[in-house]
């Protein structure tokens, strides 16, 4: 652990869905002077997500689906597309994604590559997201995907033009920061060629 760092105290803020804290620490500058800071930290665990292509069509799939935040913070419609995502429960990544993939999409996959992993909102969620590549053809394909109903989701699945979708980043279509990398990955590593 970091000498540097001294936690204080935790509070609780919130165990509604996932778990909201306020933590209090001693933080040394350096200089060696030390100043307490008080600062919130949203846990909702790590998660993972995916991009799944096909090379010789020139395709990905992607998920569209309402997302609240985005709802409260301007997006008119609240609809986001979107990689496919999920939190890792007790699973390890791979697992979680291959199954999450078939849930949300309907393709069951088993090689997957994993990439990179990233804190996404380091300022105030604790989460690491893990990132991966697969390639799907219609074979895979074992059911119509959307999500689970116990879960609430309800989730569009949606087939682009690799083209298209690299380019849905500059129309402003595509906002999400997972799937913006994802796409930046595919062309940079000329997955879809």
């Amino acid at each position: 652990m970091n000498d540097r760092i001294k936690i204080l105290k935790t509070e609780l803020l919130s165990d509604n869905w996932y778990t909201l804290n306020k933590v209090t620490y001693n933080y040394q500058k350096k200089d060696g002077q030390w100043e307490t800071h008080s600062r919130e930290a949203y846990d909702r665990g790590n998660g993972a997500t995916i991009l799944l292509y096909n090379t010789k069509n020139k395709k990905v799939i992607l998920t569209n689906q309402f997302r609240l935040p985005t709802y409260v913070n301007g997006n008119p419609t609240g609809m986001l597309i979107e990689s496919f995502a999920g939190l890792l429960d007790k699973d390890n990544a791979q697992d979680c994604i291959r199954k999450e993939t078939e849930e949300e999409t309907g393709y069951k996959v088993s090689k997957v590559k994993k990439i990179f992993e990233s804190y996404m909102s380091p300022g105030s969620v604790t989460e690491i997201v893990y990132f991966f590549v697969a390639e799907y053809d219609k074979e895979m394909k074992v059911s119509q995907g959307g999500g689970l109903a116990e879960e609430q989701e309800n989730i569009e699945v949606i087939e682009l033009d690799f083209d298209k979708a690299f380019n849905m980043i500059y129309t402003g279509e595509i906002k999400d920061g997972k799937t913006i990398m994802l796409l930046q990955y595919a062309k940079i590593h000329n997955l879809i060629t």
